[in-house]
Formats: structure tokens, C-alpha cells, sequence
């Protein structure tokens, strides 16, 4: 009889900004197959997802891969919540997501910042306040600060199947970036959200703390970290039309409350219009212009109007599901 160790992921109900939680199941003889990993319970009074009285939700398994972190037979499972009568738990956004036919694909961009936890500074933060500018996409130990975690992180989302499509050192020192790209809302946010899991747990071997707020270090001249969310459908793939994707954009204008509402807890102070953002209360899009809050990609236009959009303004704390449920909803708005 075998073992195998099945890390069942899920989201807490913690407010503004949720949690990344897990624990472990042993199972006998596990066929390392979706549909044989079981439904599972937690105690939702210790999340702030239920009261003591009346403590269990569930966890209903949506999602697996390869746990290269483990030794052994393991994986990692991402869970969508459950209330006892299994309806989706008011903190589960992924059930929000309207793209059953995964019609629409999405990449997110994930910025963030490595912190050491004796400074409460950013790793290689310098001391001399060296203006930002050198340390994107550089080398050197003066300049790249972490490299040995960052390249352990994407060797484990690629042994683990997630569909990584690159890395990069960011603007601010010891701050990176990785980018996940998924044919499906639904899986996007699977991945992203345990390619943070992974990355998380392996910064407690370095003893560096992974900061997702999108302005950690304040009123500051250091640029923030966002979550850019560059998405298309078969619309913007296929339809060769300025207008069409204009008249998407214009989708976008009348409901920026609905999507700073989602896009990640303290972001006004990344989005000031400084630091290639576009001012929280205003709305903008322009072809390769990374201060909009729509960016149309200069590719999208040399390929014929056919390709896709980002949307620059989603903060690194963000949760995908809820993004990218909220993007779909404004793009099928303009009923095109």
C-alpha cells in the first residue's frame, strides 16, 4: 500500500487582502487523478469564514499538480470553499467567474518584493537610497538580489506543470517578477494562486518574507507592484477592428469604481500616475501607453487588430479569480 501526500490549498476569509492556507491529507494508494482527491473540511471559525458554533466548511478540489517541493508521491491541490450545505462560501471568488467554455485567456504579470525579515527592508535594499532604474532585468550582486530563491521558484511552477512564461528582475531593489499565462479564467487563477503558494514556502528555507502590497515602501520615489492582467477572448483575437477593440475599452470607463473595488487592497497609493500608472480616479487607454490604465498592446496593432489587452491597473495583493471575473463581466458588457 502506498502513501502519498495530497497539500489541499484554499483562500481565507481574511478582509481586504486574503490568505493563501493549506494542510495535509495521506492518502493510500491515490491515483494522482482530480476526480479522486476527496472532498475535506476545515475549521472556518480559525479563518474568519464561519463562528465557533458552527465552525466546518469544506473544500472542494478544483485543481492539481505535482508537489516538487515534497519528497515522495505529493501534490498540491487548490480548493475552492464550501459552506456546510455546500453552497460556495461569500469569500469564494473563483465560483463568480463567468467563463464556463474558458473562451477567455488571461496572463498575469505578478510583482512583488523579496524582504528580509531582520531589516524589514527589501533584500539588497540600498542603504545610500541609489535611485531605481538599475536594478530592472540586471545582473550582478551590486544590482539582483534573491536570484538563487527566484530561479528555485520557477524551476519548481515549471516541474509542477504551471504554465510559467518567464521572469524578471523589476525596478526596485530586491523587488522580481514572474508571469503565468492559462486558456481558462478559472485556471489562471488556479496557478497563480499556487504559484504563490510555492513561492511563499520556499522563501521560509531563506528566511525572506514575500510582500505582495502594492506600495510597501510608501510615500516613496520606488515604484509599487502591480499584478497586470493581459487578457483576451475570441472577440479580441480574431476581429481585426480598431473600433471594436475601442469600443471594449470604452466598456471599461463607466465601472473603474467596480474594478479598483477588486484589484487589490491600498492600491491608491500605486496608482497615483506616477511610476508608468495611471491616476486611480481616472481612466485611460492608448496603444503601448504603460501609463493607461488600459494598455493595447503594439503587437495587437501590427498583427491587424487582432490580439489582446492588459489592464495595468490590478495591485500585486489582488486575487485573480475576483480580476479576472470582473474583467470578464465589463468586456461581455459591450455585447459584441
Amino acid at each position: 500500500m502506498s502513501k502519498s501526500k495530497l497539500e489541499y490549498l484554499w483562500l481565507d476569509g481574511y478582509e481586504p487582502t486574503a490568505n493563501i492556507r493549506s494542510k495535509t491529507k495521506i492518502v493510500d494508494d491515490f491515483s494522482g487523478k482530480l476526480e479522486d482527491c476527496p472532498l475535506w473540511s476545515f475549521d472556518g471559525s480559525s479563518t474568519r469564514q464561519a463562528e465557533g458554533g458552527s465552525s466546518d466548511c469544506l473544500l472542494k478540489p478544483v485543481a492539481i499538480f505535482p508537489d516538487p517541493g515534497r519528497t515522495g508521491d505529493s501534490y498540491l491541490v487548490m480548493t475552492e470553499v464550501l459552506n456546510a450545505d455546500g453552497s460556495p462560501h461569500v469569500s469564494n471568488g473563483r465560483s463568480t467567474i463567468d467563463d464556463d467554455d474558458n473562451d477567455f485567456w488571461f496572463g498575469f504579470e505578478q510583482e512583488y518584493f523579496l524582504y528580509d525579515t531582520e531589516t524589514n527592508l527589501p533584500l539588497g535594499f540600498p542603504r545610500d537610497q541609489t535611485p531605481q532604474g538599475q536594478f530592472y532585468c540586471s545582473a550582478g550582486a551590486q544590482n539582483a538580489f534573491g536570484r538563487e530563491m527566484i530561479e528555485r521558484h520557477i524551476d519548481l511552477c515549471i516541474e509542477a506543470g504551471l504554465n510559467i512564461e518567464g521572469i524578471n528582475a523589476e525596478v526596485a531593489a530586491g523587488q522580481w517578477e514572474f508571469q503565468l499565462f492559462s486558456k481558462g479564467a478559472k485556471e489562471a487563477g488556479d496557478q497563480m494562486w499556487v504559484a504563490r503558494y510555492m513561492l511563499n514556502r520556499l522563501g521560509e528555507e531563506y528566511g525572506l518574507a514575500i510582500e505582495y502590497h502594492p506600495k510597501p515602501l510608501g510615500a516613496t520615489d520606488w515604484n509599487g507592484s502591480g499584478m497586470h492582467a493581459n487578457f483576451s477572448n475570441t472577440t479580441l483575437r480574431t476581429c481585426g477592428s480598431k473600433e471594436t477593440y475601442e469600443k471594449i475599452c470604452e466598456a471599461f470607463r463607466p465601472v473603474v469604481a467596480e474594478h479598483i473595488a477588486v484589484y487589490g487592497a491600498d492600491n491608491d497609493q500605486r496608482l497615483t500616475g506616477d511610476h508608468e500608472t495611471q491616476s486611480i480616479t481616472e481612466f485611460s487607454y492608448g496603444v503601448s501607453d504603460r501609463g493607461a490604465s488600459i494598455r493595447i498592446p503594439i503587437l495587437t496593432v501590427e498583427k491587424g487588430w487582432k490580439g489582446w489587452l492588459e489592464d495595468r491597473r490590478p495591485a500585486s495583493n489582488g486575487d485573480p479569480y475576483k480580476i479576472a471575473g470582473r474583467i470578464i463581466k465589463t468586456v461581455k458588457s459591450a455585447k459584441i
